[in-house]
């Protein structure tokens, strides 16, 4: 007999799903009884069972991102899926889609207040685009593609929910009737081009600027050369959403890497100078650092109009996929011949690469530079490396100093920004792409909260990978260093340590419990050799850097609010005053240093003809 669970698994096959991400209980039973017997059949489905319903939705959202397929997540009936809603945030957030499969109590108990039966359709209604409960046999084939469709189409969660007797029903072929639907496996394209009369207004405005920037996020995914052909025949410079690291390599000279806090002072003064502001596959959230209303003529292109226009007011919204519409609108644009503002970008590059790496080398008394391990970090990164980054000052130090190469990827929870995303991202792309190096950068407080667990995930599942090579950075300054420097920069109060504070834990010495290789490291000077360990060890290596927490996290651009606050919070009686003044201080003048130099250009003989 085929059951409706038989006929779900299949159908998720036919909607080219290879791997899922489950945990089992008894709301589910007879679908992971289901899945045990497709396994022994030989199905296709690869099923991983992480140690939390939380990092089961948060691989599915990672596997999304790193793969461009539908990611699928599973568990039982209310436990189960309340656990996973906050990585169907992560996605709803940062537009992927994902599926997620959920059990229920029996249909005669529902509304009854029996054991874990509660209101699920209520429940994700706010995080799903599509949520339903599968009542009848006849019902499965149409809730299936409909999710499915969904998902992939509104880049959204989707939600299917399948009462435990439900799921054991004998499957039967939705019949030629009245309130019967009878549906496909097909998803629709969403190569969609805008009309020829929007490609030529768009091309309109682009060639009549002459300080063009494209900001491209992570919806340009696929569409690196025609970004780069469509910079080169303007003169563009180009910025990177942190999400849309990869899309755009990071040796392009004119690519000034990110905007804002975690950005660089040439994106800043791109936004501040820019006549024409083109926005491909992103919804770059932070308005304060785009140009003054007026200053620059507009254009978004996007996949989801909703969120079209909102940061900026925009002068042509195209509703498209990056890719089929910049091949549309290459052939209308104008090749530039004065590329002064490109060369601009270019030199103010040079100089801010100076400076981060000025940055990397200061040495604080109070533990090692987190900066220096991340430098030294991306010097060492592999062909087709793969790097994710956590919620915190990790996303600081990834946005400054890693640079993504052609064929290199990575990624970290965006508009949700959840704490502990770092960890089950990066087993995700393991299993997505297990003959890549793959290197999760995640601080101790986001360790602590599920991090920690994922090693015994590893450990599970390491003789599957290809290449068994995975490195975990844990940033060990015992605070929850972000929210520390928010405290002070954003209301002026002083860090409350009771707060704060994060128990010291042997990070190396938990890895080694599990069999893996830890090194621990305690000064600058160890940090090179850490890494050329790590990669030198074909199998799991923890670093365990004891940093310095008062690194300050500093913006391109101080702004008189920020320095204002934080000299109020220290004034308060911030426990860590001495430290993050006499840190700062090092910082600070570095950073001077450094732009002086650019602005002097020091070392350069400007008179000297070219050859």
């Amino acid at each position: 007999m085929t059951t409706v669970s038989d006929f779900v698994i299949q159908r998720v096959r036919q909607w080219g799903v290879t791997r899922i991400f489950g945990f089992p209980g008894d709301g589910i039973g007879a679908f992971d009884g289901a899945l045990g017997k497709a396994e022994r059949e030989g199905s296709g489905l690869s099923y991983v069972r992480p140690t939390h319903e939380e990092i089961c939705a948060l691989m599915a959202t990672a596997h999304a991102k790193f793969t461009g397929e539908v990611g699928v997540c599973i568990a039982t009936s209310s436990p189960g899926a309340f656990h996973m809603i906050n990585g169907l945030y992560d996605a709803m957030m940062d537009n992927q889609p994902v599926v997620a499969i959920v059990g229920q109590q029996g249909l005669n108990a529902l509304g009854t207040f029996t054991q874990q039966e509660s209101h699920l359709e209520r429940t994700f209604a706010d995080v799903a685009v599509y949520v339903q409960t599968i009542v009848s046999p006849q019902q499965a084939q149409a809730v299936v593609d409909t999710a499915f469709r969904t998902a992939r189409v509104r880049l959204q969660p989707a939600v299917i929910v399948i009462p435990h007797d439900v799921q054991a029903m004998e499957m039967v072929e939705p019949k030629v009737a009245t309130w019967v639907s009878r549906s496909s496996a097909v998803a629709p394209s969403t190569s969609i081009v805008p009309p020829e009369s929007e490609i030529v207004k768009a091309a309109s405005i682009i060639n009549a600027g002459t300080k063009v920037t494209f900001i491209v996020g992570h919806g340009a995914n696929g569409a690196t050369d025609e970004v780069l052909e469509a910079a080169r025949l303007v003169g563009a410079g180009l910025i990177t959403a942190l999400r849309g690291k990869q899309v755009v390599p990071s040796d392009v000279p004119y690519h000034s890497q990110q905007l804002g806090l975690l950005g660089s002072l040439p994106s800043l003064h791109q936004m501040s100078d820019c006549d024409t502001l083109v926005m491909l596959g992103t919804n770059y959230p932070y308005g304060q650092f785009l140009p003054k209303s007026g200053q620059a003529r507009a254009i978004q292109v996007d996949l989801k109009p909703e969120q079209m226009g909102l940061r900026y007011p925009t002068e042509l919204n195209i509703w498209g996929d990056v890719r089929a519409t910049l091949a549309a609108l290459i052939p209308h644009l104008e090749a530039k011949t004065d590329l002064s503002w490109q060369n601009k970008v270019v030199d103010g590059m040079r100089e801010w690469d100076a400076e981060m790496e000025a940055q990397a080398m200061l040495r604080y008394p109070d533990g090692v530079n987190p900066r220096r391990v991340y430098h030294e970090l991306n010097k060492r990164l592999p062909p087709q490396a793969i790097v994710t980054a956590d919620a915190g000052t990790t996303a600081d130090w990834y946005g400054h100093h890693i640079r993504l190469r052609r064929g290199m990827m990575g990624d970290l929870s965006g508009r949700l920004a959840s704490m502990l995303a770092a960890m089950p991202y990066a087993v995700a792309a393991k299993f997505a792409y297990s003959d890549r190096s793959v290197i999760c950068t995640i601080g101790d407080g986001a360790f602590q909260m599920l991090g920690m667990n994922e090693l015994i995930t590893i450990r599970k599942y390491l003789k599957e990978w290809v290449d068994p090579q995975f490195i975990i950075l844990v940033l060990h300054n015992n605070d929850l260093a972000q929210v520390s420097w928010e405290m002070r920069t954003e209301d002026a109060n002083p860090v409350w340590s009771t707060s704060q504070d994060v128990q010291s834990v042997d990070y190396a010495g938990w890895a080694e419990l599990l069999g893996f290789t830890g090194i621990r490291v305690k000064s600058d000077d160890e940090v090179e050799a850490a890494w050329d360990a790590a990669f030198a060890n074909r199998g799991v290596t923890l670093i365990d850097a004891y940093t310095s927490k008062n690194v300050p996290p500093l913006p391109p651009h101080i702004t008189r609010e920020f320095a204002l606050h934080t000299a109020e919070a220290l004034l308060k009686g911030d426990p860590s005053a001495a430290g993050v003044i006499r840190d700062s201080a090092e910082a600070l003048l570095s950073e001077g240093i450094e732009r002086v130099k650019g602005a002097l250009h020091i070392g350069e003989d400007r008179d000297k003809p070219s050859d």
